[in-house]
């Protein structure tokens, strides 16, 4: 069986980078003192005993820097809608305006400011984890095919450098996302 290098090193890649795509796409649900829809776009809703995201059930805007409006299409659901936020790491109270959703984010303390500093941490230490991880599984499978005697010792040797390059280079993309969110986050 012939070992094809290239496509486990794009697949490798290809994980890495979800990994590092998760990573950035939970950094943009935390916020840094001004609103944006990704603050509650996938926060989940009971709808009609389904868990919904509200991005799927109306609309988000941000009228003003610090506040978010949700429109929905269904406006039967604003209560469901209103208890999913409370219930949520946002650490807001949304107010029911008529038809619409609003919610006014507050200024940023110092002591919210190194918590959401230490979240941002988690999440990239978790980012990194994953990475790791991918690195050990494909190393694995590698030395178990040098083991088979489908790749030589010397070619193992090779990829184990060129994957860990690799895996060196996500690792990077998640701390360089992590310094900008932290900077966001302690300036304001």
């Amino acid at each position: 069986m012939v070992v094809d290098k290239k496509a486990i090193l794009k697949d490798m890649r290809e994980s890495m980078k979800k990994a590092v795509e998760h990573f950035k796409a939970e950094m943009t649900g935390i916020r840094a003192g001004r609103a944006h829809p990704a603050l509650v776009e996938n926060i989940k809703v009971d709808y009609y005993g389904a868990q919904t995201p509200i991005k799927q059930m109306g609309t988000i805007s941000i009228p003003e820097p610090r506040q978010i409006l949700i429109s929905l299409w269904d406006k039967t659901a604003i209560k469901a809608v209103e208890k999913a936020i409370q219930a949520s790491q946002l650490g807001v109270m949304p107010q029911v305006d008529g038809e619409n959703i609003r919610i006014t984010l507050p200024e940023l303390t110092k002591e919210r400011r190194v918590e959401l500093s230490r979240l941002v941490k988690k999440y990239a230490e978790e980012a990194r984890v994953a990475i790791r991880n991918i690195r050990r599984d494909v190393l694995d499978e590698l030395k178990k095919q040098e083991k088979d005697s489908e790749i030589s010792e010397d070619e193992l040797r090779r990829l184990q450098d060129e994957i860990q390059e690799i895996t060196n280079e996500y690792i990077e993309m998640v701390n360089k996302a992590l310094e900008e969110k932290e900077k966001e986050i302690l300036e304001g």
